[in-house]
């Protein structure tokens, strides 16, 4: 048996081990988390494009509102809707029975004029021999004379007054002065049309080349007139039409106003495109694209740029492999590139994934480290 210390002592033992196993437990030191594996791209100078688009208007090069130049009924349309005419070809015809009266009034008006002018002539050639022999006074002859000048200008008048009436009588048959394709035709048959219509008989539009009318920003205007000294490329653009397709042809940037607009502050571009399948039309829409080149940009891709609030920022690299959150400023796009205004230089290298998850001087691995692409294409 053991003795009665013995098992006081084990008694002891047993209670300061349950005490000890009852108290608070030490806490182990925290685990560091591993550096986060994020690649890098260096930075480097190199040819860009940026590209703007600008909504434009799209006119025929010939837009011609066909309107009555005489009054009357209208008594034959030639034309549909639609059709692609020739120079030339009649349109309309305006009932002309009264234009061929006028026509055959003046006739002969003319006539009568030109008999008395011949009446006139004869009695100046009686008259003279007989003033030379004094058989009549030199005022009798002047007097003749004076007839038959009145004779010739009733002649002259009354040829004028036959023109006007020949012409008015041509201005029943309408023709159209251009090629061309007929717009909408509002009037029937038997409708009255005058020259002094609000509305046009019809409009004829030639769009063998288009004009895409288009506007620049005082400052824009500014730019693109120096750049496109040093950069052919800015008076050639293209056309993106309303189905959002880029249309085939190229297009040439001429001026359309020589002055800034004061209500908007803009000035009005046009751009000229050949248009051999008349696929665009007057009265379309597009976005003309201007691209400059840039030969010494310095570009990021857009994955690599934190929006926050309108302003930009980027992960650069920096001493012991941790990332500083630096901001930049952006002067254009270059397709799926930011081109750097201010805020990176030549050879840094700023982090292109994990930028969601990167904060400022947090340590990072590096992983592969390509060169920037600058060509935004």
């Amino acid at each position: 048996m053991l003795s009665r210390e013995k098992t006081r002592q084990v008694l002891l033992i047993g209670l300061v081990a349950w005490v000890s196993s009852c108290g608070p437990k030490q806490e182990q030191p925290p685990m560091q988390n591993a550096p986060v594996s994020v690649d890098f791209q260096e930075i480097r100078q190199s040819e860009a494009q940026v590209e703007k688009k600008y909504p434009g208007s799209i006119e025929g090069s010939v837009n011609v509102d066909i309107k009555a130049q005489v009054s009357g009924y209208l008594d034959e349309i030639y034309v549909r809707e639609g059709e692609y005419v020739q120079k030339g070809k009649p349109l309309f015809r305006i009932k002309g029975d009264v234009f061929q009266e006028q026509v055959n009034n003046a006739d002969a008006a003319l006539k009568a004029a030109l008999a008395a002018e011949e009446s006139a002539r004869i009695e100046l050639e009686k008259m003279r021999p007989l003033v030379q022999g004094k058989v009549m006074s030199p005022v009798q002859l002047q007097t003749v004379e004076s007839n038959y000048a009145s004779a010739k200008a009733q002649v002259a008048q009354a040829k004028a007054a036959l023109g006007s009436s020949q012409i008015n009588a041509a201005f029943s048959l309408i023709k159209a002065p251009v090629s061309g394709y007929i717009g909408r035709i509002p009037n029937r048959i038997g409708n009255l049309v005058t020259p002094a219509d609000a509305a046009p008989l019809t409009t004829l539009s030639e769009i063998n080349n288009v004009f895409v009318y288009f506007s620049l920003s005082e400052s824009d205007f500014i730019s693109f007139m120096k750049d496109r000294k040093t950069d052919e490329g800015l008076n050639t653009v293209e056309l993106i039409m309303a189905d959002g397709t880029t249309y085939p042809q190229k297009g040439r940037v001429e001026i359309a106003s020589g002055n800034i607009e004061r209500a908007t502050g803009s000035i009005p571009l046009k751009a000229v495109f050949p248009n051999p399948d008349k696929v665009l039309r007057s009265g379309g829409t597009g976005k003309v694209v201007l691209r400059r080149t840039l030969t010494d940009a310095l570009t990021v891709p857009l994955a690599s740029v934190k929006d926050i609030q309108d302003r930009y920022f980027v992960f650069a690299l920096g001493d012991s492999n941790k990332v500083a959150m630096r901001p930049i400023e952006v002067s254009g796009r270059a397709k799926n590139h930011y081109i750097i205004k201010s805020g990176l230089k030549e050879g840094d290298r700023i982090a292109l994934n994990r930028i969601d998850v990167l904060t400022e001087g947090m340590p990072v691995e590096p992983g592969k480290t390509g060169v920037a692409d600058a060509t935004g294409k």
